[in-house]
């Protein structure tokens, strides 16, 4: 496919991140299937905790990665698991955007955890999706175990390596994809809308 534009967003601010890692496979994936692409990573980005009293444009660098999404055709997003959820960067970076994101979009899903498989932290992130009426693809990567998933900067295990770049795969495969129906949550959800 060629004009298919893929972000990354990286839940994870620190230095030696393996969900950072593990994005970039996806997205180098994402560009042998013909896609240009771009990691956001929200250690560049200065995001104050979101209060829906103040104005997008008011808040540090939050309209500059809404408006970097909404030029997106399919969206990672990418998360280490805290506390069985996905990470407060990232949610703060979410809280920012709304359906003029994602409805309609293509979103991929990534975590990473230090003990068992982040199940909770993918559940938490394809409902947010849902409720902003984003299309989820079926297909997850879920890296448990991550100081072992890894060895000098490549993956130990290679279904695990072919897992994540399937991924950045799909993305550019279901990027311009019609979702039929909506989101049954949607319509209930105003959220951050124009925040």
């Amino acid at each position: 496919m060629t004009d298919v534009h893929v972000a990354a967003v990286c839940g994870s601010l620190r230095e030696a991140s393996t969900t950072r890692f593990a994005l970039e496979c996806a997205l180098e994936a994402a560009e042998h299937a013909g896609a240009s692409t771009e990691l956001l990573d929200l250690r560049e980005f200065e995001l104050p905790i979101f209060d829906a009293d103040r104005d997008r444009e008011d808040a540090g660098d939050a309209a500059e990665l809404a408006a970097r999404l909404r030029a997106a055709d399919a969206i990672l997003l990418g998360s280490p698991m805290y506390h069985g959820s996905y990470s407060s960067p990232l949610k703060t970076a979410l809280d920012y955007c709304g359906f003029d994101e994602f409805r309609d979009k293509t979103v991929g899903l990534l975590a990473v955890s230090g003990g068992a498989f982040p199940v909770t932290t993918l559940e938490h992130l394809r409902s947010v999706c849902r409720s902003l009426n984003a299309w989820v693809i079926p297909h997850e990567a879920a890296i448990p175990n991550a100081n072992a998933a890894f060895e000098d900067g490549a993956f130990v295990e290679s279904a695990l390596e072919k897992r994540v770049a399937t991924l950045g795969r799909r993305a550019v495969q279901y990027a311009t994809i019609e979702p039929d129906p909506g989101s049954f949550e949607s319509d209930q959800n105003v959220g951050a809308e124009g925040k």
